[in-house]
């Protein structure tokens, strides 16, 4: 019974992450590890990384009227 418990939040905590956008953070350190990590540069820190997500979210016209 607790393994299904520890399993159904394991589950949850994931969708969880998924839904309120923290699982973001971590596709994008896959995606710059996959094809960026050979440059000199470092991948963006988790707090440069969501207000650059915050900027392009929410900055510019978002409608089409």
């Amino acid at each position: 019974m607790q393994l299904i418990n520890r399993f159904s939040l394991t589950r949850l905590l994931k969708l969880w992450h998924k839904l309120n956008g923290e699982a973001a953070y971590e596709r994008y350190l896959a995606h710059w590890q996959a094809l960026h990590a050979e440059t000199d540069e470092r991948p963006l820190s988790r707090k440069a990384f969501f207000a650059d997500e915050t900027q392009r979210k929410w900055n510019g016209i978002k409608r089409c009227c």
